[in-house]
């Protein structure tokens, strides 16, 4: 055996005890990845009337493994053509000779990292093994969309949705999450990805919930359901404590680690250390659900405490690396407020909308700001041995490149659900009709029924609890 490894292992320090270290850290943030897609999956079912649970559910599981499988065809490969931007002519030029490398039949992805001169690609166990964590997240943002559609959009349209939006995201995170992408290279900033990752789920559903309207019974009495009852809120919570267990391993993934012994930059290459990144995380969801607690008490209003969690962790998420704790506690503490003031917005106009563009358009874009006003100047962007324009830290954080980010994350997840809409009012607009939706979705496309006959749906008052959702 050890005769055989001798003679295969042509490039051993490929293969090194740290690059093993380092495969590990990656390989739990893909856990913690799949940890939180199970806590996505509860809080929908909590969130949801009970008639339509199953099919929500398996909507959501198939759209996540199709933004999974056409990230591992060709979405990393558009992530990772931004590393090979500094030897090659044009972005375009490198995005073609990346894919040959990195597409789902590339070279590099399908070989033995032993087996591939560092001199091609050094460290190549840490890229093929990000194809696994950052498809897991192409998966998560199929999964987030389809809370802003759930129950409406037919499963046809979403399958269609779920692939396009997994490659348009993918060139996203060139242009905005890393080091030498178009926008991070020169001052944007945003630690965890959520301009590719919520921000732009965000615009799309301002475009989807306009497009596909109301559900029946969440503000209009309709003859099968005079009002939306949700399942269970407190499947929701335990959905919301799942999501805060998944993702600390996730933040780690976010890290790089270079000589000497493991200092720890960014993906953004702005200085850090695993403590600090940690402890902002814990911060960000601590200022998050205690301030959305004391809006919930204050209105009566019981979801605006898992609003608030959620809405702590998105406008922190973007600077979880610069930030001291303090500044992230405050910060997110802040994040409420917001979703608050969009949320209740909202549901005057009553837009059947009460997760992503509360959290995603609104804390996230308050978020991007806010790291600009608190840690602007910091030094970030390019990456160690890369020569200018993408030398290791040569730009800044600010707040002119994060406003251009948010207009640019913003409009296109704005454009592509306008031109998924009118491609698909084509053909007939892909809705589900009033009745198919009053009635249920799981009998009227499974044959199933509840085990438990849901009561007083016909009894309870029009649009009085929107906010469980």
């Amino acid at each position: 055996m050890s005769l055989l490894l001798a003679q295969t292992a042509q490039f051993p320090e490929q293969v090194t005890t740290n690059q093993l270290v380092q495969n590990v850290v990656y390989a739990s943030g893909t856990v913690g990845a799949i940890m939180v897609l199970v806590g996505l999956l509860l809080i929908d079912a909590g969130g949801l009337r009970r008639r339509s649970i199953a099919n929500a559910t398996a909507e959501k599981l198939v759209g996540f493994f199709i933004g999974f499988s056409v990230y591992f065809l060709i979405g990393f490969s558009l992530w990772a053509a931004q590393y090979n931007r500094p030897f090659y002519g044009s972005a375009w030029e490198s995005m073609v000779e990346t894919a040959k490398l990195f597409w789902a039949g590339g070279s590099l992805s399908n070989e033995l990292a032993q087996n591939v001169d560092p001199a091609v690609w050094p460290g190549l166990n840490n890229f093929q093994i990000f194809i696994f964590f950052l498809a897991c997240f192409a998966g998560l943002i199929n999964v987030l969309l389809h809370f802003a559609v759930s129950e409406r959009m037919k499963a046809s349209a979403f399958y269609v949705t779920c692939a396009v939006a997994t490659i348009v995201s993918s060139a996203l995170s060139y242009a905005t999450w890393g080091s030498v992408g178009w926008l991070t290279n020169e001052g944007f900033h945003d630690f965890f990805g959520v301009g590719f990752v919520y921000m732009f789920t965000g615009g799309m559903a301002l475009v989807f919930v306009w497009a596909y309207g109301r559900r029946p019974g969440m503000y209009e009495s309709h003859p099968k359901v005079a009002g939306y009852r949700t399942t269970n809120n407190g499947l929701v919570m335990a959905g919301v404590a799942t999501v805060f267990a998944g993702l600390p391993m996730v933040i780690l993934s976010c890290l790089f680690f270079f000589d000497p012994e493991a200092l720890a930059v960014s993906v953004t290459m702005a200085d850090t250390s695993v403590g600090i990144a940690f402890n902002n995380y814990g911060m960000a969801w601590a200022g998050g659900t205690l301030a959305g607690a004391v809006i919930a008490y204050a209105t009566k209003q019981y979801s605006y405490i898992a609003l608030g969690a959620f809405g702590g962790y998105v406008a922190g998420a973007i600077a979880m690396d610069v930030y001291k704790p303090w500044q992230m506690f405050l910060v997110a503490a802040g994040a409420p407020i917001v979703a608050f003031l969009i949320y209740e917005f909202m549901k005057k106009r009553r837009v059947d909308e009460h997760k992503l563009i509360p959290l995603f358009v609104g804390c996230g874009t308050y978020g991007m700001i806010m790291v600009a006003l608190i840690a602007g100047g910091t030094p970030k962007g390019g990456y160690a041995g890369y020569d200018a324009p993408w030398d290791f830290q040569h730009s800044e954080i600010s707040l002119v490149m994060q406003l251009i980010g948010i207009v640019v994350i913003l409009g296109a997840g704005i454009g592509t659900a306008l031109v998924l809409t009118l491609i698909f009012k084509l053909f007939g607009g892909l809705r589900h009709d009033d009745d198919v939706q009053a009635h249920g979705l799981d009998s009227a496309l499974w044959g199933l029924e509840p085990d438990v006959q849901p009561i007083g749906e016909h009894e309870s008052k029009v649009g009085s609890s929107p906010g469980g959702h």
